[in-house]
């Protein structure tokens, strides 16, 4: 072989090579930027649960698998205008009975969640669900339910009770429907 032919060889050789593992690595990088364009915080907060990306792509791809199983149904008017009825009245109640209302708040999320598709049961795999759809408030309802299993042991303040319904809402809202508004302030 001619030297010029050894060169063209050896280029062919090296792209034949290179050129899949850079392929393979732009996939992944495309992937990852996928799953953290979609997921946002959760995909930080899974990150620094598993220690490792690779893992927290795995989980949230999994997910994603998952909520292709699930179909969410959109809420009939008339539901709408029953869980936001019922949000408001719970919200009066917080004055005179925060506990409780942060409880029944727990409650009504869960069945509008229930009333919309999603699984219900298992809260871990319930957060799980949501964050396929409502990343930007997942975490929202996981510091709720995480005070609300403090209140049902009497461990909650009024404030972080205030602030549980407060974070409740955030999820109940972009449930129930973007053209049904509810009440932004829980009184103390």
């Amino acid at each position: 072989m001619t030297e010029g032919v050894e060169i063209i060889v050896a280029v062919i050789v090296a792209v034949a090579v290179i050129l899949p593992v850079f392929l393979a690595w732009r996939s992944r990088q495309k992937r990852s930027q996928r799953l953290r364009t979609r997921f946002g915080p959760e995909y930080d907060r899974l990150v620094g649960e598993t220690g490792s990306q690779v893992k927290a792509e795995k989980v949230l791809s999994e997910r994603v698998d998952r909520s292709r199983k699930i179909i969410i149904k959109p809420l009939p008017v008339e539901d709408r205008e029953h869980f936001s009825q019922a949000w408001r009245k719970l919200q009066a109640r917080f004055v005179d009975a925060p506990g409780e209302a942060m409880i029944e708040a727990d409650q009504l999320l869960e069945q509008l969640m229930a009333q919309r598709g999603y699984p219900t049961g298992n809260f871990e795999q319930q957060a799980n669900d949501v964050s396929v759809d409502h990343p930007q408030v997942v975490q929202n309802y996981r510091l709720a339910h995480a005070i609300a299993n403090r209140q049902r042991q009497g461990n909650a303040t009024t404030e972080e009770l205030r602030q549980a319904v407060v974070h409740y809402r955030s999820l109940f809202e972009e449930l129930l429907s973007p053209g049904i508004s509810i009440p932004t302030e829980v009184k103390k």
